[in-house]
């Protein structure tokens, strides 16, 4: 049974936030559209720690499927939001599988350092080429629903409450499938998965397109909440960071890890900048680095001892 308990959690959680959403200040609202966004990126890491890899350049995917979005809008006039995100999937994916072939051969710390290198190779060529905006990076226009173009910003949010949803509940069912267990046994032994008959290097690229496609989608969701695209926010290392640093506060439990490491992180990082405008990076470099040493299971393990013991 694929529908299990986890993806009806994730499901009911996703419709009150978005039923909340109606009655909630904007600002709030905000905060869990960017969080929202970012988590799809971050399960997109999820399933490649799982199987062993960390990607330091996975704003390359984000960026692409952000920047998929810009182009599709001033070039084409596409503002439908359903026509921006299978663009961005489609590009993102079909980029994914072309570099997946290279990078499916290596592991460690050669995976990261590559990822991150076919990062900033696409951050030079942005900043560089005016026709994609150079350091300025375009304003998007407000996304439409089949041509209606409603007030507000809450469709948009609905609408990226059920992308969430339907693409956790899909690494849901990955996950449970022999190819998702296959992430876990690759980690521990892939001579042994090889000896079963058994391909790792097929079994890494389609999980380093999945993670392609879900931070392309994540990009876009980012691109049409903010109203803007810009190189460093989108495809700099730094973007790349980010998604590394939720993906470790989150921890790899369960596929609600991510959204609730991402909302945390939003809600850090806003109110760290408030507070301490000098030294909020410092603020949020100590948290992680508290992370590390005493909660290596993330935010998540923290959640699973607390409904283990009242259980």
């Amino acid at each position: 049974m694929f529908f299990d308990r986890t993806s009806s959690i994730v499901v009911i959680a996703l419709f009150a936030c978005a039923v909340a959403g109606y009655f909630i200040p904007d600002w709030i609202m905000n905060q869990l559209m960017f969080g929202f966004a970012r988590a799809l990126a971050v399960l997109g890491l999820l399933v490649l720690w799982r199987t062993g890899l960390i990607s330091f350049g996975h704003a390359f995917y984000f960026g692409l499927g952000a920047y998929t979005v810009a182009l599709l809008d001033i070039n084409l006039g596409v503002s439908d939001v359903f026509l921006r995100l299978v663009g961005a999937v489609l590009v993102s994916g079909v980029i994914g599988w072309i570099v997946g072939f290279v990078l499916r051969n290596y592991r460690d710390i050669f995976f990261a350092m590559l990822s991150l290198a076919l990062s900033m190779v696409l951050y030079g060529i942005i900043v560089k080429t005016e026709a994609l905006g150079s350091t300025d990076g375009f304003s998007i226009s407000a996304p439409t629903f089949f041509g209606f173009a409603p007030d507000g910003k809450y469709p948009l949010f609905v609408f990226i409450c059920v992308v969430c949803a339907i693409c956790a509940v899909a690494v849901q069912m990955y996950l449970n499938s022999t190819l998702g267990w296959m992430t876990t046994a690759i980690r521990d032994n892939e001579v042994r998965v090889e000896y079963l008959g058994l391909s790792v290097a097929n079994a890494v690229h389609v999980k380093y397109v999945l993670s392609a496609v879900l931070a392309g989608a994540a990009g876009c969701l980012m691109a049409m909440a903010l109203g803007q695209v810009d190189p460093d926010s989108m495809v700099n290392w730094t973007a790349s960071g980010e998604l590394v640093f939720i993906t470790i506060l989150s921890g790899p439990g369960s596929v609600i890890a991510p959204f609730i490491g991402s909302v945390v992180f939003e809600l850090l990082r806003t109110y760290a900048f408030e507070w301490a405008p000098h030294a909020w990076q410092l603020i949020v470099g100590g948290t992680l680095l508290t992370i590390i040493l005493f909660l290596p299971g993330g935010v998540w393990s923290v959640i699973e001892k607390v409904v283990g013991k009242k259980s």
